[in-house]
């Protein structure tokens, strides 16, 4: 069982930016895809951003794509969201998830992930 422990969420004025970090629990946290999910309000859960393995391979939704990056520090079994030029729009609650990829993939689709976080508030003030 991962146990995942998101932090970093807050309050920020559009423009700004926050670091959104994940600690797991788990020893052989190198061997899981990780990702970043968000829930807006009235919204249904969204793929944010995910990162291989080894984290040469990442992807990222289109409307963060050159605002948002996501790391991994396998040695601190730690996953980052770094989230920058913050619009209104990113408001949510931001899940970290971890995954242990199937068929050879480098990661599932967002609904067959293994292990989610409790999620963290981002709120962006216009």
């Amino acid at each position: 069982q991962v146990q995942l422990v998101e932090s970093g969420g807050g309050l920020v004025q559009a423009g700004g930016s926050l670091r959104l970090s994940c600690a797991a629990s788990e020893r052989t946290f190198s061997t899981y895809a990780l990702g970043w999910f968000r829930q807006g309000p009235g919204k249904e859960r969204e793929f944010v951003a995910a990162i291989s393995r080894t984290g040469y391979t990442t992807d990222y939704v289109d409307s963060v794509k050159g605002r948002f990056t996501i790391s991994r520090d396998n040695a601190k079994n730690t996953v980052y969201l770094q989230m920058n030029s913050l619009k209104p729009e990113d408001t949510a609650v931001y899940y970290c998830a971890a995954d242990l990829p199937k068929l050879g993939r480098q990661w599932d689709p967002p609904g067959q992930w293994d292990y989610w976080g409790q999620g963290t508030q981002v709120t962006v003030s216009s």
